[in-house]
């Protein structure tokens, strides 16, 4: 409670306080922060209760231990509990307003923070019915982008450089290293009001598009296709491995350029629609990612391809420019609070992820080389982005959730800290549980719907048989299973350790997604083959 010294004319702030009279014998009165008062009646003369107004000065008494020895032990403690009225307690919020603009010595954290909002309430269908557009969205855009692939890998570039499919999921997982782990970020900043004011949200825009720049990895990522492909084969060419670092810095620079324009306002808008923006931003960023991604990577690898012939100096000069560009970024991204953190410290999980996917990368380029795994390669940007984008919209979900029940980065997190089980993951009642069980159940659906979209457009060298689709559906549905067990397991051991969710844990998790659906369906098609299903006959 705040109350007024008449000596000193300003308020003042204390959790229990005291008012001793200035005259002798005047009884002090406990305050307490809940609106009661609790005063000390002395009963040693009746003349004492009436004390003349306005004669207090404020101390503040610890305990009861602290009254003099030289008190009467004779006196008697009564204390009574007084409620204020309405008035009264219009007055002291007055008081404590003014207290709090005018006594610099109050705790700023504790006046200026603003109340975090509640975790959000959602049922399993309002989960379900925000998340299944996008889904599809998605989904059909990775369709389209196996279908790209399927038409791409006979190009003379992807048959004669063939470390360009080294590229692919590297590249492809950019989406989760970049553009998912910049909509993730976003969303929570949206959800817990850091984008409400304008100056906030050019803020978050400017640093974050700076940020996602992507020229660095896609030059690591090309180091890597060198590295995987020259090992195995022993052969190393300049001009090769010249041509795929400029093919990459350059996809990787305007693919991430315009996907992160793309879910910025993906982001607003769905926050001025009322739809939660963990639903919607991370799909719709991977609806795109795949398509723009693999169409850029073929047909600037394509272009530059045809330079070696006639021009030595393209390949290296397109590397040159944007590599001068990373200063730039790494200024602007500098001079944002919220991402200049993520700028010294978010290196590690892209790199990690980048090389995850290049594993998954060599498995793609090993098993298409092959004319009788051809038909893999439009499925592969299918099951990797059904993967990528389900455990995403988990991630994000999980990680927002632990910013708005407002525990502070590092503590131990709601659910427990030790390593769930999966019946903890996927049966308990919370609502991290409910949307896993939720996007678990719309793997089975969402890929047959995918696979008869390419089987209606002729595409890929596999017939759709009853065994494969068997097959193929335990595959995707394993890679789900997994995911998501893996989702809730690291976001949780993330924020324990003081690591932000947001920047940390997409990358990884879509990277593993990337790994484990190449893996797998590589080895759903040796299994087709072993046991005879080798129909080669669709889209030739």
């Amino acid at each position: 409670m705040v109350l007024w010294s008449k000596e000193q004319d300003k308020p003042s702030e204390m959790s229990t306080g005291a008012i001793d009279a200035k005259k002798e014998g005047a009884p002090p009165a406990y305050h307490h922060t809940n609106g009661s008062v609790h005063p000390i009646i002395l009963t040693d003369s009746p003349e004492e209760l009436r004390p003349e107004a306005g004669d207090y000065e404020l101390t503040e008494v610890t305990s009861f231990s602290e009254r003099t020895e030289g008190e009467d032990d004779r006196s008697e403690v009564v204390v009574i509990d007084c409620r204020a009225n309405a008035k009264g307690q219009r007055e002291e919020d007055a008081l404590l307003e003014n207290a709090s603009q005018s006594n610099e010595s109050d705790d700023v954290s504790a006046d200026q923070s603003p109340v975090p909002p509640a975790p959000l309430k959602e049922s399993s269908f309002s989960i379900g019915l925000q998340v299944v557009f996008p889904f599809l969205l998605a989904g059909f855009g990775t369709v389209a982008a196996g279908m790209v692939l399927d038409i791409v890998q006979h190009w003379t570039v992807f048959t004669e450089v063939t470390e360009v499919f080294i590229l692919v999921p590297a590249l492809l997982g950019l989406k989760g290293n970049l553009e998912m782990t910049l909509a993730s970020r976003l969303s929570t900043a949206a959800n817990i009001g850091h984008m409400d004011t304008a100056k906030d949200m050019w803020n978050m825009i400017m640093g974050n598009l700076a940020l996602i720049q992507a020229t660095v990895v896609g030059f690591l990522a090309s180091i890597a296709a060198v590295i995987f492909g020259w090992i195995p084969e022993g052969q190393f060419k300049m001009g090769h491995a010249v041509l795929l670092c400029a093919s990459s810095v350059s996809t990787a620079f305007i693919a991430s350029l315009l996907l992160g324009l793309i879910m910025i306002g993906v982001i607003i808008g769905s926050r001025k629609v009322g739809i939660n923006p963990d639903n919607v931003a991370t799909p719709i960023a991977a609806s795109l990612g795949d398509l723009i991604t693999l169409a850029l990577l073929a047909g600037i690898s394509t272009g530059l391809y045809k330079q070696l012939d006639h021009n030595n100096y393209a390949n290296p000069l397109v590397c040159a420019f944007f590599v001068a560009l990373t200063p730039v970024w790494v200024l602007i991204a500098r001079r944002i609070p919220s991402t200049r953190e993520v700028l010294y410290s978010g290196w590690e999980p892209v790199i990690i992820a980048m090389a995850i996917s290049s594993i998954g990368g060599l498995i793609l380029d090993k098993t298409v080389s092959n004319p009788n795994f051809a038909g893999m390669a439009v499925f592969t940007p299918v099951i990797n982005g059904v993967g990528g984008n389900l455990v995403a919209v988990q991630a994000s979900r999980i990680s927002t959730y632990l910013h708005l029940v407002a525990l502070p980065l590092g503590a131990p997190s709601p659910t427990p800290s030790k390593c769930p089980t999966p019946c903890t993951t996927f049966f308990s009642s919370s609502v991290n549980s409910r949307s896993a069980r939720v996007l678990f159940l719309l793997v089975a659906p969402g890929h047959l719907v995918f696979l008869y979209a390419i089987n209606s457009m002729q595409g890929g060298h596999t017939s759709l048989t009853t065994v494969f689709i068997a097959i193929y559906m335990t595959a995707a549905l394993l890679q789900v299973l997994i995911l998501l067990y893996l989702a809730d397991w690291m976001v949780n051991w993330m924020w324990g350790r003081g690591m932000d969710p947001d920047n940390f844990s997409i990358p990884y998790l879509t990277a593993l997604g990337d790994l484990l659906g190449t893996g797998f369906l590589a080895l759903c098609f040796h299994i087709l083959w072993l046991i005879g299903d080798r129909d080669a006959d669709v889209g030739d």
